[in-house]
């Protein structure tokens, strides 16, 4: 068998890009290897700078669990009200004001935080894909298809990076909401006992969950994997297209504002700072056009064995029958007054940190070894 001939030597670019390939002094690494590895680390990401995608994926993560962590009694008083036709059927519904003060007298200020453990969990991985895999995802497909435009690029990345977090966001969504329909021991038993929870015959709701752990082996034991990823399908759709669709589209409209209406000015906004206003905008816009599927999704994830709804379409059917266009859109004034500051934070969080740190990172990096 022929030789195969050898590996041409990697460009400047393709050499810089390779991690932690240096020249010890015992031995060096075979060139071969070398050139094998950049060209596989250069097909996905290019000469892109590998420090500071796992940078955004730290930064993702700190910045999703910080909006999860600041916003989640809202997030609870959503859940609660959205899922009302699964524990007390679809009559007698109570409004936002109501249901503070019956979250308030059954469990108190505890009753708002139900569920945080696996809200900020999921928030955590989320935050973590949705920033780390759009900057590495976004790089290899402008590089790879330079005609792609950036708001397709900011798209498709948006979807994956979307996609892969849900893996972990979405059994995390499933224990996060049942807890927070649950509130406390008592109540829930109470509930349980005058018959508040609506079943169908001859099932039986899911028992109290004492924490994130006991949640997820649970569910896991009673309902399998089916029952983690319950809402899977409706969680994807209410998700991905609005990932970055309309940060991005605000992003670039503000852009162009500023060149139409102020060429000449000097005025200089924070990346913060508009990453708070961004971010809260685009957040109000997708979280009510979205509600719909929030509402199936939440119904979906909550029901247990009660099994009202047989799959999205059968849920979206039954809602409508039921309850109308009011009922898909159940939630949405606590949803809009979640998502707004909550992805206002979470976009003003990376904004900071890139702001902040990412230099600092880079300074420090650079000074000579003493």
């Amino acid at each position: 068998m022929a030789a195969s001939p050898p590996s041409p030597p990697l460009p400047p670019a393709a050499a810089a890009a390779v991690v932690g390939v240096r020249s010890p002094a015992h031995q060096s690494p075979s060139p071969n290897l070398t050139n094998f590895f950049g060209s596989v680390r250069l097909c996905f990401i290019g000469a892109y700078d590998f420090d500071l995608i796992w940078r955004e994926f730290v930064w993702g993560a700190i910045a999703g669990a910080f909006g999860e962590g600041m916003m989640h009694p809202v997030d609870t008083l959503k859940t609660r009200l959205q899922s009302q036709a699964i524990m007390t059927g679809a009559q007698a519904q109570k409004n936002i004001f109501q249901m503070v003060r019956t979250v308030w007298a059954s469990d108190g200020l505890r009753g708002f935080y139900r569920g945080i453990g696996p809200g900020v969990t999921g928030s955590l991985a989320t935050g973590a894909t949705y920033f780390g895999v759009i900057e590495s995802t976004k790089t290899w497909l402008e590089n790879a298809n330079p005609n792609l435009s950036g708001h397709w690029s900011h798209f498709i990345a948006g979807g994956i990076g979307d996609t892969l977090g849900s893996f972990i966001y979405v059994p995390c969504e499933v224990m996060k909401q049942r807890m927070q329909v649950q509130g406390s021991s008592k109540s829930w038993a109470l509930n349980a006992t005058k018959g508040n929870v609506s079943q169908s015959p001859g099932t039986q709701m899911y028992g109290y969950y004492n924490g994130m752990f006991h949640a997820g082996r649970s569910i896991l034991r009673d309902h399998g994997l089916k029952g983690l990823y319950a809402g899977y399908g409706s969680t994807l759709a209410r998700d991905v297209p609005f990932a970055v669709t309309f940060y991005e589209g605000l992003k670039d409209l503000t852009e162009y504002g500023k060149m139409k209406y102020f060429p000449d000015s000097d005025l200089q906004v924070s990346n913060s700072f508009e990453g708070l206003v961004l971010g809260g905008l685009s957040g109000g816009f997708s979280a009510y056009l979205t509600t719909p599927l929030d509402v199936i999704k939440t119904r979906l994830q909550v029901q247990g064995s009660t099994t009202r709804y047989d799959g999205w379409l059968d849920a979206i059917k039954k809602t409508w029958a039921s309850e109308g266009a009011s009922g898909l859109f159940k939630g949405s004034v606590p949803r809009i007054i979640w998502y707004i500051p909550a992805s206002a934070f979470t976009f003003m969080a990376v904004e900071f940190l890139r702001e902040n740190f990412n230099e600092k990172i880079d300074t420090d990096a650079e000074m000579p070894l003493n």
